[in-house]
C-alpha cells in the first residue's frame, strides 16, 4: 500500500506563488502517472494536472500556463509549482498515482487565495 503525503499548501495573495509536494512511501518510478487534483466547497474533485511515468504532462485549461508539474523519481515526489494564483484556485489539492491495477490517493493540502 503506498502512501501518499501532500505538503506546501497554505494563505497567499492573489499573484503569489506556492510549490506544493507529494512524498510517496515507496518507488514512483513504476507508476504509470502521477497527478495533482483539486475540490472546493460544493463542486466536485477535478484534475488540475498529471505527468506520466515518461515525463508527458497534461494540464487543466484553468491552469495552462500557470501551474508546473514534475517529478523527482530519486526521491519519490511530485510537485506542483503554481504561480500567478487567483482566488478561483482556492480549493484541497490532492495527489493521485496509478498503476495498471491500484489507485492511490493522498488527504490532501489546502490552498487559500486570499487578500
Amino acid at each position: 500500500q503506498v502512501q501518499l503525503v501532500e505538503s506546501g499548501g497554505g494563505l497567499v495573495q492573489p499573484g503569489g506563488s506556492l510549490r506544493l509536494s507529494c512524498a510517496a512511501s515507496e518507488s514512483i518510478f513504476s507508476m504509470n502517472f502521477m497527478g495533482w487534483y483539486r475540490q472546493s466547497p460544493g463542486k466536485e474533485r477535478e484534475l488540475v494536472a498529471l505527468i506520466t511515468s515518461g515525463g508527458v504532462t497534461n494540464y487543466a485549461d484553468s491552469v495552462k500556463g500557470r501551474f508546473t508539474i514534475s517529478r523527482d523519481n530519486a526521491k519519490n515526489t511530485v510537485y506542483l509549482q503554481m504561480n500567478s494564483l487567483k482566488p478561483e484556485d482556492t480549493a484541497v489539492y490532492f495527489c493521485r498515482a496509478r498503476t495498471v491495477v491500484m489507485d492511490y490517493w493522498g488527504k490532501g493540502t489546502l490552498v487559500t487565495v486570499s487578500s
